[in-house]
């Protein structure tokens, strides 16, 4: 027992670090069209939910959370960093990240390459669903909101997912899908392997 949850702890450790190096190097971030970059910082916490459970995950989501403040706070390297230091737009919509994560896997474990793509499309989607829907709802109002997306504020940020999230959680479910699947050595495809527990 004592055994587990020090390993718990490592796991939880090791992929918060993982989450604030993707940051602080900018690893994390995908350039994408139209001057977008698509973020991976999200995966480390999906990886840590489905090897360790919801605790685990909603611990590397509080690192990802409170790394995400501090560097808007801290380092600003956008027009919406402010917001971020609000702990409520910053924190808690990564702390459902692993849980949600966790959920799928659990359920569809039993096909292992199908529960790793569904796991890292659903954590992923969270993010982007939860950070635009704080955003919409509680700091709609705000000066820069409006002055960025002008008062019909739900379709770019309806734009947002669709150009950003959705790509984001399909390089979030090949990313989880290719980590887990070497940690754990199952199969994908032809590759002969453990089955995945």
């Amino acid at each position: 027992m004592a055994q587990d949850r020090t390993r718990k702890i490592v796991v939880t450790a090791v992929l918060g670090a993982i989450t604030i190096l993707l940051g602080l190097t900018h690893w994390g971030f995908i350039p994408w069209f139209g001057g977008i970059s698509l973020t991976i910082m999200h995966v480390p916490v999906i990886i840590g939910a489905i090897l360790e459970g919801p605790l685990v995950g909603a611990g590397i989501g509080l690192i990802f959370g409170l790394f995400s403040m501090l560097q808007a706070a801290i380092a600003p390297t956008g027009p919406l960093d402010p917001l971020f230091t609000n702990p409520l737009l910053a924190v808690l919509p990564r702390l459902f990240i692993g849980p949600v994560a966790w959920l799928v896997w659990t359920a569809l474990k039993k096909w292992p390459v199908v529960g790793l793509i569904a796991s890292g499309i659903a954590g992923s989607l969270t993010n982007t669903v939860l950070v635009l829907s704080v955003l919409g709802f509680f700091f709609g109002r705000a000066p820069v909101m409006t002055q960025i997306f002008g008062e019909e504020l739900w379709k770019p940020l309806s734009g947002i997912a669709v150009v950003s999230g959705l790509p984001e959680a399909g390089v979030s479910a090949l990313i989880t899908l290719l980590v887990v699947a070497a940690y754990r050595q199952f199969s994908v495809g032809k590759r002969k392997g453990a089955n995945l527990e």
